[in-house]
């Protein structure tokens, strides 16, 4: 053993055992009194990560949830009080205990009489002096204050921000809202409730529901607005959004509707509210149930955890779906839009009981973003949509986990493509089976019969069946109960004597316990000069051959041509079938389709109807891969013919011509990137031809960054182009050039545009001699309020990689928390020591040094605690003594 490590190691014995037994007094004493009191003490079980996860037990009915509000904008606090009116459903009721992290509460009230409270680092605990009886009302008021680091975030000019767009915001899902008010912190419990919120004046609050009031606070000097919600949600939904912001009006009939930004933003706020009516005029008559709130409200705020939030009434929005003119169709809101008010039907008026069941949040919100798109834009964007959301779900080919997934370790793990995209396949897959009419009839008995209430999976399959008369039960069980989606190797063959084809059919995915071999339908359509020839077959087995006998051979056989099967079908074509298709302006699919089966053919036959696609297809997605396939074909021919495609009317396939000429490397391409910059004005195609650049060298490149660096465009985006492709020159020579853009416009830039920047300026100095400058301006932003800035700069000094920024991060590891900066520290930490030769024992020496530190920090954090908790303690023992 390593001398310095024993001793090391006899000093942390020593330290504990000190520790250790100082906590097993405090906790068999407190346990102690904590029982005789009628208490339940009940400590965390360190395998509940791993285990399954199911909705929590609900032993009261919690009926009304009010929130008093004062938050502290300078101190990025608040103070509350938080009053609950519930319930007991089953039992009496002698102790209600409330989700609540590192709430200080400072009183604590009912309408019946308490014996005690407590606030530990996760919960609140309630002790009533009788049993509360079944069905008996009770209220308790908590008043507390909070310095939340999740959920509640304060935007303010201190911190970085925009001068007079200070703003706070709220963000509940999945369980952020025990960090800011005690509650039931679970989606399984509904009740109304209301907000009141104390802001400096001039500030405008915004909540859920209605608004009662507005009015002057004389103790405060603060304006008080009173919102209510008296129509049961979840308490994930409840929302607060504060501060300085401007607003457009519209209305849906009787229905307010407005969209909120922060002033600097306001000028580009009708772009985003331009659909906002006509969705929710398009779903009421789709879904068959009127929108169900007091009003719907967008409001935008800086630096979302998300792309949106479908708080009820009140939808969240990040100011990154904001646009300027000058980006043509290539920015939109309409899908963020569709998506969150889909949600005040899916999610909001019913709510899935666990996050098990997310995807009938966000599978709905998702395929109904999808019908609002065809239904504006046509059939084909629908399509469209699908077969993007296809293929990402299609590339997860070694996914096992299913839709309905108890085995997540926290309910964020929840939130991805298979709650999303795959749910709104499976929703698609229904909808083709059932019918249109049939579908909406379903659906609308779905959202009527659960309204206001939660569901769960077979909730949605069981009024299917009922309305259809149709057994779902194998649909759920292989598509939502079990993992992954069918590979169909597919393949044709035409006897012409006996006027027959044959379509051979293998299901070629890995089946195990968690992905099922399928049953599906499946449509062949055979098309030729005499017309359209459509069978149905079933496919059940692992491999199986299907005839149909037809009166002439078919032109092209295409399958699945409605679209409305989610599997990967692997199906070689000819190539007059792969002409046919592409001449067929009404299967937009069919043409995809074609197109993917010429993926890397550089023959004359592929070239020219890639080049004939490019320019003369209708639908810009075809037009889009036409350009991304021809950049993967690598020839001089493919180049030239995207050269002579560069004037495009729609940005969309300018976009994408401008992507793959930039993504070849040749003097012809450095020309045509050229030629374009000089005519584009649409900054995001600038921004794509600006970070191709960055492959070049010369001191023409040089010139063009340098001149491309300040070049004004909305949310800097030309900017940040100009400092990716600086950062891919790898040039020492712009370190002072990037230094001098953050100190004159960083005020100007996004945190993620800011932060990317500090990250290049480390990179491109991590391997010059003297480090010094660039370390110590990294370093001032170790601190940033900004919490992405903060992390941004960490990491940054890990890129940097300068021994001498190893106590500055090690400062930042010693918490006993896991937060993302301290990640951040310690990813650094590990960058930097990596990139020096170290023996493995001075290595493991330094990582238990490390662990000891953060040790010692949690065991001082614990004894305080229980010497307030003995502390607190002895003075209950003292008080019968007085009271005598």
């Amino acid at each position: 053993m390593n001398r310095i490590f024993f001793h090391l190691s006899v000093w942390a014995f020593a330290v504990s055992a000190v520790s250790v037994s100082r906590t097993q007094a405090a906790n068999e004493s407190v346990e102690h009194h904590l029982l005789c009191s009628g208490h339940r003490w009940l400590f965390a079980d360190p395998g509940d990560s791993n285990s399954r996860k199911y909705a929590p037990d609900r032993l009261v009915d919690i009926l009304h949830l009010s929130l008093d509000i004062t938050p502290h904008f300078s101190q990025r606090t608040l103070d509350g009080k938080c009053t609950i009116k519930f319930r007991p459903i089953a039992e009496p009721l002698d102790e209600l205990r409330l989700n609540g992290v590192d709430l200080d509460v400072k009183e604590v009230t009912g309408t019946v009489a308490l014996e005690a409270w407590e606030a530990t680092k996760e919960e609140v605990v309630l002790t009533f002096e009788k049993p509360i009886l079944v069905g008996q009302e009770v209220s308790v008021t908590i008043a507390y204050s909070a310095s939340p680091e999740e959920g509640f975030y304060f935007r303010t000019t201190e911190m970085g921000y925009p001068e007079g767009d200070d703003h706070l915001w709220t963000q509940g899902e999945a369980i952020l809202h025990r960090h800011w008010f005690p509650c039931f912190d679970s989606p399984n419990e509904k009740m109304t409730s209301d907000v009141i919120c104390r802001v400096p004046e001039g500030m405008t609050v915004l909540s859920n529901g209605r608004l009662l009031s507005e009015t002057k606070d004389s103790e405060s000097d603060r304006t008080l607005f009173h919102w209510s919600q008296d129509q049961p949600h979840v308490t994930y939904l409840i929302s607060i959004v504060a501060g300085y912001f401007e607003h457009l009006e519209d209305r849906h009939g009787d229905l307010p509707l407005a969209f909120y930004t922060p002033p600097s933003y306001f000028s580009e706020t009708a772009n985003s509210f331009r659909d906002t009516r006509k969705i929710i005029e398009f779903f009421e008559e789709e879904i068959g149930v009127t929108y169900p709130w007091d009003k719907y409200f967008n409001v935008c705020v800086t630096d979302f955890t998300a792309g949106g939030m479908e708080n009820t009434s009140l939808t969240t929005l990040t100011t990154h779906t904001l646009f300027s003119e000058a980006s043509e169709n290539l920015r939109s809101s309409q899908g963020l839009d569709a998506h969150e008010a889909a949600h005040q039907w899916f999610g909001d008026l019913v709510t899935c009981k666990d996050w098990s069941h997310l995807w009938l949040n966000e599978g709905f919100a998702t395929y109904y973003a999808h019908l609002y798109d065809g239904y504006k834009n046509g059939n084909d964007y629908l399509k469209y949509g699908l077969y993007r959301d296809a293929r990402n779900i299609l590339s997860q080919k070694n996914d096992v986990t299913p839709m309905v997934h108890k085995g997540y370790n926290v309910p964020m793990d929840q939130f991805s493509f298979r709650a999303y995209p795959k749910g709104s396949w499976i929703l698609h897959m229904l909808r083709s089976q059932l019918g249109t009419d049939l579908f909406r009839k379903g659906i609308e008995t779905y959202l009527n019969r659960h309204r206001f209430g939660n569901v769960v999976t077979e909730d949605l399959n069981s009024i299917l069946e009922e309305l259809s008369g149709k057994s779902l039960d194998r649909f759920f069980d292989q598509w939502v109960y079990h993992a992954s989606t069918p590979d169909l190797n597919i393949s044709y063959s035409w006897n012409q004597k006996r006027k027959l084809a044959k379509l051979s059919v293998k299901q070629s995915h890995k089946t195990n316990r968690d992905v099922l071999l399928f049953e599906l339908p499946l449509t062949i359509e055979f098309r030729s000069e005499q017309g359209k020839v459509r069978r149905e077959v079933v496919v059940r087995k692992q491999n199986e051959d299907f005839y149909f006998s037809l009166s002439e051979r078919p032109e092209v056989v295409r399958l699945d041509p409605d679209y409305t099967l989610l599997a990967d079908i692997k199906f070689s074509m000819n190539n007059d079938m792969v002409e046919a298709l592409l001449k067929d302006d009404s299967d937009m699919i069919g043409r995809m389709i074609a197109l993917k089966q010429l993926k890397g053919k550089s023959n004359p036959f592929s070239i020219k109807l890639h080049k004939k696609a490019l320019n003369e297809d209708p639908f810009h997605g075809i037009r889009i891969q036409a350009a991304q396939s021809l950049a993967d074909i690598d020839t001089e021919e493919s180049l030239e013919i995207l050269t002579e495609s560069m004037d495009q009317n729609d940005a969309r396939v300018r976009q994408a011509v401008a992507s793959a000429i930039g993504a070849r490397y040749n003097n012809q391409a450095l020309d045509a990137v050229r030629k374009m910059l000089s005519m584009e004005k649409n900054p995001d195609i600038q921004s794509r031809l600006i970070r191709s650049l960055g492959k070049y060298s010369g001191p023409s490149i040089r010139q063009d960054l340098l001149k491309y660096i300040d070049l004004e465009s909305f949310r800097n985006r030309v900017f940040d182009a100009a400092v990716a492709a600086m950062k891919n020159q790898d040039d020492p020579v712009y370190i002072p050039v990037i230094k001098n853009a953050l100190q004159e416009k960083g005020s100007k830039l996004t945190t993620r545009g800011f932060g990317g920047t500090l990250k290049t300026l480390a990179f491109l100095a991590r391997n010059e001699t003297e480090k010094g400058n660039v370390r110590e301006y990294l370093i001032g932003f170790v601190n940033d309020r900004r919490k992405s800035v903060q992390n941004a700069a960490l990491s940054s000094l890990g890129v940097l990689g300068d021994e001498r920024a190893v106590a500055v991060l090690e400062s930042f590891t010693l918490s006993s928390q896991d937060t993302s900066r301290k990640r951040a520290a310690q990813a650094s930490l590990k960058k930097i020591r990596d990139r020096r030769p170290v023996s493995p024992e001075l290595r493991d020496l330094r990582d238990s040094f490390s662990e000891l530190q953060r040790q010692v920090k949690q065991i001082t954090e614990q004894n305080a605690e229980l010497n307030l908790k003995l502390d607190a303690l002895g003075e209950t023992q003292k008080d019968p003594v007085k009271e005598e």
